[in-house]
């Protein structure tokens, strides 16, 4: 469903709209794969039309997934340190729903339980079959493109319309590229029309509660939304500062 504003009237209501596809190439990452088979996947991906990215370690996984945003994760759990499941854990706790296929070890099926409880969407067990491995992968990128379908959430005010399912941001028709923290900000905004928030609010939202950073974050958050989506970002018109409070969106 589309939620339109209007200067008006606020929310003027749910419309039915048409489901356009992005025509931006799916960007698959890759997670702790072995040293052989990393550039077997992602040639195949590539092949296909996928842009295959890829993470050395945990760590660089964990700072990707929130830096940028992805349409499928791919996890190898076969590690001994299970740096594969600290992965799928903490890319769920921060609400994602990325889908996120598990490559997993032959016989192991205490692992193959754990990752399905933390998160994962599916797996493919050793040894691994490339053709099998290429037909999960579409699978659950089909069964996303399907949801959004369903389940369309889109925003739209002034020149700017906002995909939630997609993760997709325009500006009149031209894609914004914003970082994974600034539409999660954004999101929670359209959420919230018209209803202040300290910056201790958005802290606590946007990045939790256990994250402990300085409001100075949020600033330049809030700057680099009204530097990519308003018309006169000094001037602002929808991200607006409330003096000795924060701030808040006008549609």
């Amino acid at each position: 469903m589309i939620h339109r504003y209007d200067e008006s009237c606020g929310l003027s209501g749910m419309l039915p709209v048409d489901c356009r596809s992005s025509k931006m190439p799916r960007k698959i990452l890759l997670v702790e794969l072995k040293a052989a088979l990393r550039p077997i996947v992602r040639e195949r991906l590539r092949n296909k039309g996928y842009v295959a990215e890829y993470a050395m370690d945990a760590d660089q996984a964990l700072y990707m997934t929130a830096r940028d945003a992805f349409d499928l994760v791919v996890l190898d759990v076969r590690s001994p340190s299970g740096n594969g499941f600290r992965v799928c854990r903490e890319v769920r706790q921060r609400g994602s729903e990325t889908p996120i296929l598990m490559l997993t070890a032959v016989g192991k099926p205490a692992a193959i339980i754990a990752g399905l409880n933390m998160g994962a969407d599916d797996y493919v067990a050793s040894p691994l079959n490339m053709r099998e491995l290429m037909t999960r992968i579409e699978v659950l990128l089909r069964r996303r493109r399907n949801a959004r379908r369903k389940g369309l959430n889109v925003y739209e005010f002034g020149s700017i319309r906002v995909d939630i399912q997609a993760a997709e941001t325009t500006r009149e028709s031209n894609v914004v590229n914003l970082f994974a923290r600034e539409f999660r900000l954004l999101r929670y905004f359209l959420e919230h029309p018209g209803v202040t928030f300290s910056r201790e609010d958005l802290l606590s939202a946007v990045w939790g509660q256990s994250q402990k950073r300085p409001t100075r974050t949020v600033d330049m958050h809030i700057a680099a939304l009204r530097r990519k989506l308003e018309n006169q970002p000094r001037q602002p018109k929808h991200f607006l500062t409330v003096h000795r409070l924060g701030y808040k969106f006008r549609p």
